[in-house]
């Protein structure tokens, strides 16, 4: 065996950790020794906190813990989160999607999350919101957003409606 100009007989040349011969298999140098792969993972390799399995390559760092990229995923659908826009709670990751569906707030009109993804704008009044193109009257569908508006229960009215009423 040869490696940076030194020669070793194949049964000599050793793993520094393992003290079993590398032979011809592949080693990893490493601090004027030499380790055979599996020992090299398991003394120098960050562990995935995911997995408990070493990180060979590549990898994310979340919350100063490493992860496979493959082992970094939305708490909630599974989905592989590494490249992808997501947020936290509790110190759990989500994808934007299930974070939006399970915590923003629903609007009214549409019941779908309000959230600040593109800066979207929204309406509150009492508790509830809309997102600004859902702020219309119930009865002839105009945009309130900016006008005056009447509320008749649960509904919101332009004020000609409300007239009407």
């Amino acid at each position: 065996m040869e490696y940076k100009g030194n020669s070793w007989h194949e049964t000599c040349f050793m793993c520094h950790r393992c003290q079993q011969p590398i032979g011809t298999k592949s080693f990893i140098p490493k601090d004027n020794g030499y380790f055979c792969v599996p020992c090299f993972e398991k003394q120098f390799a960050y562990q995935c906190c995911a997995c408990k399995k070493a990180i060979t390559t590549g990898g994310v760092t979340y919350q100063d813990k490493p992860w496979h990229r493959e082992c970094f995923l939305c708490i909630s659908c599974k989905k592989q989160l590494p490249g992808q826009r997501f947020t936290s709670r509790e110190n759990y990751p989500y994808c934007l999607e299930c974070f939006s569906n399970l915590y923003a707030k629903k609007c009214v009109g549409c019941t779908k999350p309000i959230t600040s993804l593109a800066g979207a704008k929204y309406i509150s009044f009492e508790e509830r919101q809309w997102h600004s193109e859902c702020f219309s009257c119930v009865e002839c569908s105009v945009s309130l957003v900016g006008r005056g508006f009447l509320t008749q229960r649960d509904n919101i009215l332009c004020t000609d409606c409300g007239r009407e009423k």
